[in-house]
């Protein structure tokens, strides 16, 4: 312990003239080295340093060797040749010294040397001082650097930790965490174990490295001997500090983790509402023992991991509620509609992690209807809760119940609107229903506040297809006065409608627009395939993120293997809608070709009109236009128009300047039958146009 840096001594050449006092005060003592002779001067203290007697000492260096061991010795030699040979002026050395009871004390010498005019050493002037206390205070100094030093890394380790488990959602984000091999080099350990508390067992849920566990304790009972067996009995850490604590405290255990070199361990039980709900142990094979400190620090790193997990459990369990709950309200099974094919999914969103928050309002549905007919329902009810959750349900009941009784899709959209303000909820929906007739593809939409939906072409193709709207569901109680244009699209075969919610297509910070044309782009670049496209869309959604849930429904229009036998469309005109007349047209219009009577299209559509406009004019109340296509011998179309009057249409002539009168004239010229019958409350006038075979006959 050479001290080659000290300051030089400044000491007068007579020195040491009468230095003992002051010397002495410091407990110093002095000494003389004359290199020439040989001779080692010391005064009083410093014979109380070495711990001599005069009477015992000849003035010789070797002679000292009675109180300072050979290694010490030999150490302090080395620092004096050194610093005579490479022109020090001075050197300074610790070593240790052996008292006459035994015992060795720390000893600091610092000497120095005087030349002669050619640098040849004549002299050795110094001092020499008991150092014990003095290194000792510096050993403590060390040791309390390093203890602080310690608790610091523990201390940084469980900020670590928890700022690592600070996101974890599950269970298993918590074990993920602790068992790889960062997770267990910031616990500051070699391997790691944990188990959770499981009906009186204990189950092994984590181990890292791979392989730390011991073959047999995957799962163990509470009271067996094993240390976490023994933590969760008792609520206590348990710390091992040396392989033959662990050997002797755990017989069964330790002769199976002997490979693993372990010098000592922490089991620590983890607590979370004053039950134990698991355990972690920590095995180090580079230490022995733990400092008070250490201890506090690992028990305050069981707390942490133990909140984790029981927020990890909470969250778990409300979020299988949450799901159990949704899935309750969506529908089980989507039936299977001739002549389309079908896909549809839900993607729950997570808002901030927030318990309970992964459930929403979207949902989705797939109403099969008479006549080969199916409706198709996209909605979002305002909201990420169970309340949410709650309302979408009842509203997609009786949204299903309305169209199953026939009502047109303005009627089935005015109607869930009301049912939804007297539902006695602050909460308002978003929806899109749309009503396909398969056999023609003719779809009536109607829209409640909600996106537009698309439409993939057989080529690949993907257009936005604008449909008007109405308020959402639920912002007005007054049936009379309530609007939903219907918009009338056709589906070719070959064809998909794409139906979904905004959360597919709306980001923080971007147009609902951009995304409309985004999401187009991404259903043209899409497999034709409706269940690969909308596993597509939602692993795009799921990769995204976001805090909305996403609802999406694919129909995609077949293409027939065989023209159609037989079919039905049905379409309520009101008084005074100056677009019924319109959409019917084009209904059956595009039924007609579908059925293959394209060549008549002109003479069925034209009696249709007089129909339905004697209907409107001569009763009141709205009519309701069904359109047949039989095949009971003869392949023919049947038009009939229903209305809630008894009275009986008359054939009469218009005279030379009548504007009307004409009608059923047109219809008997144009049709190949025609006809009244009596309904219940009202009638329904008929005609039929026989369907001519490709033959031509």
């Amino acid at each position: 312990m050479a001290d080659r840096g000290a300051s030089a001594l400044s000491l007068p050449e007579d020195w040491p003239a009468q230095p003992e006092p002051i010397l002495a005060l410091n407990r110093m003592g002095s000494f003389d080295w004359d290199l020439d002779a040989g001779l080692f001067h010391m005064d009083a203290q410093a014979y109380t340093v070495f711990d001599l007697l005069p009477e015992e000492y000849d003035g010789r260096p070797e002679s000292l060797a009675l109180r300072v061991p050979p290694p010490e010795a030999a150490r302090l030699d080395a620092a004096v040749a050194r610093a005579i040979k490479d022109g020090s002026e001075n050197y300074g050395v610790y070593f240790r010294i052996r008292r006459r009871d035994g015992s060795l004390r720390w000893t600091h010498t610092q000497g120095y040397i005087r030349r002669d005019p050619s640098g040849r050493p004549r002299r050795v002037v110094g001092i020499v001082r008991d150092a014990t206390e003095e290194l000792a205070d510096s050993v403590s100094r060390t040791l309390r650097a390093a203890r602080n030093e310690a608790l610091r890394r523990q201390t940084g380790i469980v900020q670590t930790v928890s700022a690592a488990l600070a996101d974890a959602r599950s269970v298993r984000d918590v074990i993920d965490v602790l068992k790889d091999a960062d997770g267990v080099r910031h616990l500051g350990a070699a391997s790691l174990v944990m188990g959770l508390v499981e009906a009186g067992r204990i189950r092994l849920v984590a181990e890292g490295p791979a392989g730390a566990s011991v073959p047999g304790t995957r799962i163990t009972r509470t009271a067996e001997p094993y240390p976490m067996s023994e933590v969760v009995r008792t609520l206590t850490p348990r710390f091992i500090e040396s392989p033959q604590e662990f050997a002797d405290g755990y017989p069964i255990l330790w002769p199976h983790i002997t490979d693993l070199h372990i010098t000592s361990a922490a089991y620590l039980p983890l607590i979370a509402q004053a039950r134990p709900i698991g355990a972690m142990g920590l095995l180090y094979d580079d230490r022995r023992g733990f400092s008070a400190e250490e201890r506090a620090v690992l028990v305050a790193l069981g707390s942490t991991i133990a909140q984790s997990l029981q927020r990890a459990m909470l969250y778990e369990q409300e979020k299988d509620l949450a799901q159990s709950l949704q899935q309750a309200m969506l529908p089980r099974t989507i039936p299977s509609v001739r002549g389309a094919d079908i896909a549809v999914r839900y993607r729950a969103a997570t808002v901030g992690g927030t318990l309970g928050r992964d459930i929403g309002g979207d949902w989705y549905d797939l109403i099969p209807l008479p006549g080969g007919r199916v409706g198709a329902v996209i909605g979002d009810v305002q909201g990420h809760d169970t309340h949410a959750a709650a309302v979408m349900g009842q509203l997609r009941i009786v949204l299903r119940a309305y169209a199953a009784e026939g009502h047109t899709p303005a009627t089935v959209m005015a109607r869930a609107s009301v049912f939804l303000h007297e539902l006695d909820t602050d909460r308002f929906a978003t929806c899109l229903y749309a009503e396909a007739d398969l056999s023609t593809g003719v779809v009536q939409a109607v829209r409640a506040g909600h996106i537009d939906p698309l439409i993939r072409h057989s080529d690949g193709s993907c257009r936005r297809a604008p449909v008007e709207g109405g308020l959402p569901l639920g912002l007005s109680a007054e049936f009379s006065r309530l609007e939903y244009p219907v918009s009338t699209l056709e589906l070719d075969p070959g064809h998909t409608l794409l139906l979904c919610t905004d959360g597919l297509v709306e980001q923080p910070g971007t147009d609902l627009d951009d995304g409309m044309r985004g999401l187009t782009a991404l259903v043209a670049e899409g497999p034709a395939d409706v269940r690969a496209l909308a596993d597509r869309l939602i692993r795009l959604a799921e990769e995204r993120g976001g805090d909305d849930d996403v609802a999406l429904l694919l129909l995609r229009r077949c293409v027939p293997e065989a023209p159609r036998a037989g079919g039905r469309l049905r379409q309520h005109v009101a008084p005074g809608d100056p677009e019924a007349l319109t959409h019917a047209r084009h209904l059956f219009r595009a039924a007609v070709r579908a059925w293959g009577a394209g060549d008549r299209a002109d003479e069925i559509e034209l009696a249709t009109d007089e129909l339905i406009t004697n209907a409107l004019m001569h009763t009141e109340g709205s009519a309701i236009v069904t359109l047949r296509s039989l095949a009971d011998g003869v392949r023919r179309l049947r038009i009939e128009v229903e209305d809630s009057s008894s009275a009986l249409p008359r054939r009469r002539d218009a005279g030379e300047n009548g504007v009307s009168g004409r009608g059923l004239l047109l219809v008997e010229r144009l049709a190949d039958a025609w006809g009244v019958e009596a309904r219940g409350g009202g009638k329904a006038v008929w005609c039929e146009f026989r369907m001519r075979r490709a033959d031509g006959g």
